[in-house]
């Protein structure tokens, strides 16, 4: 699908001027939520993440589908993997849990030794799980309280506390901040927003045609699945994941 530059650009201009100056209503018949007290505005931010998935991020996925066959675009998804376990381990150091950190490094030096730098996966069949910890639930196991709900522009669901995290994620990120020619950066950042939403390609459609309030649906499965996370699943079963969630894996 070959995307119209003018009309993508007006479209970026109108979905960001719509977010700094607009509030979305809240449709009749839907609660307001007590974690969500700034809901019209983050309905707004919602409405433009829609909005530029659907006519810039989803077409772009459309056709590196298309490109690239599919052991590629594991192979491109299983660098990124084997990259985030590195700050899957820092993060699972500094809540206190050195086994799960001292395995996260385990994968990393087994994918990247034997899994060609990364790009196969040897350490999941091998019996080392794969986690996923972040700045946000680090904070979260420190006792730092979620505070609000917030949607961020381009990142999606988040809170308070996880647009730290985020800030934090960042910060850290070898590649997101510190790989030296720009050109590169850039390319690198922009092949892991792709990989991200590709994998979650065709979750998004599940809801396009079930009778549910999809900004409210999304939010309480964010909620509930960032409390997940930060219990360890001590308190009940994983709920549902959302199409998409903060991160380049």
């Amino acid at each position: 699908m070959i995307l119209d530059a003018a009309k993508l650009k007006n479209f970026l201009v109108m979905g960001i001027a719509t977010v700094l100056v607009g509030c979305a209503s809240i449709p009749a018949g839907v609660e307001p939520s007590p974690n969500d007290p700034w809901e019209p505005f983050n309905r707004s931010v919602f409405e433009f993440n829609e909005n530029l998935d659907a006519y810039f991020l989803k077409p772009v996925v459309t056709g590196y589908r298309f490109v690239l066959p599919e052991f590629v675009r594991d192979g491109i998804y299983n660098f990124f993997s084997n990259y985030n376990d590195i700050y899957t381990a820092l993060n699972n150091l500094l809540q206190g849990k050195p086994s799960d950190a001292f395995s996260d490094l385990m994968r990393v030096v087994v994918n990247t030794t034997f899994g060609l730098g990364g790009f196969i996966d040897m350490a999941t069949p091998g019996g080392l799980e794969k986690h996923k910890e972040d700045w946000g639930q680090t904070f979260g196991v420190w006792g730092v309280p979620s505070g609000p709900y917030v949607v961020l522009p381009f990142f999606g669901p988040s809170s308070v506390r996880d647009t730290f995290g985020t800030a934090a994620d960042l910060e850290t990120d070898y590649f997101f901040k510190y790989i030296p020619d720009v050109g590169l950066r850039n390319s690198v950042t922009g092949l892991r927003v792709v990989n991200a939403r590709n994998t979650y390609y065709e979750a998004g459609d599940l809801l396009n045609g079930a009778a549910i309030d999809r900004y409210s649906f999304l939010r309480d499965a964010y909620i509930q699945r960032r409390e997940y996370q930060i219990n360890d699943g001590r308190e009940d079963e994983e709920p549902l994941m959302p199409p998409y969630e903060n991160g380049y894996e």
